[in-house]
């Protein structure tokens, strides 16, 4: 049954990424892309680029669009639901005992770890949407300007998102 599949291989997500959003995308594209093959690699770029730029977390975005186009409104719902559920599950069990063990060095040591494999997963995730996006020297112009335009000028996210969309536009 397609709904219960896409509940668990969005559950599946929502439980073994750490580090919000992007550091779920190779999880994402493993599992939507290589192992169910609900949409092609190109979409999937696609989607991460529309659920970048729409209000809201991006995994929750992404498992929104592609619920939606494997099993329409129902598989949009459950897709999200599936993504949501175990951040919500563990959030209720880590707020239930973080304030009893915050100060306790085992804890701090596990985030310790945590934080370098986060910083991990999204530059995997950059690789991986990066390995499929750049298909001429146009895409890697437009690449490279958003990145100097971000980092050196510190320009909103959200203007470069849509100078990104009018230059693409333009040169294609």
């Amino acid at each position: 049954m397609i709904i219960l599949d896409i509940f668990i291989t969005f559950f599946k997500i929502g439980l073994f990424s750490f580090g919000g959003g992007y550091a779920m995308l190779p999880l994402i594209q493993r599992e939507v892309v290589n192992i169910h093959n609900w949409v092609s690699t190109k979409e999937f770029i696609d989607i991460v680029a529309i659920s970048q730029i729409t209000p809201g977390p991006i995994a929750i975005n992404s498992a929104t669009y592609i619920g939606y186009k494997t099993a329409g409104i129902i598989g949009s719902i459950v897709a999200t639901l599936g993504v949501i559920t175990p951040s919500i599950i563990i959030m209720i069990i880590i707020s239930t005992f973080f304030i009893k063990f915050k100060n306790n060095k085992n804890v701090e040591y596990a985030f310790l770890g945590l934080r370098p494999a986060t910083v991990g997963l999204i530059a995997a995730a950059a690789i991986l949407v990066a390995y499929d996006s750049f298909i001429d020297y146009k895409s890697v112009l437009i690449f490279l300007a958003a990145f100097i335009a971000s980092f050196k000028y510190k320009l909103d996210p959200i203007l470069l998102s849509v100078l990104a969309g009018i230059a693409g536009y333009l040169l294609y």
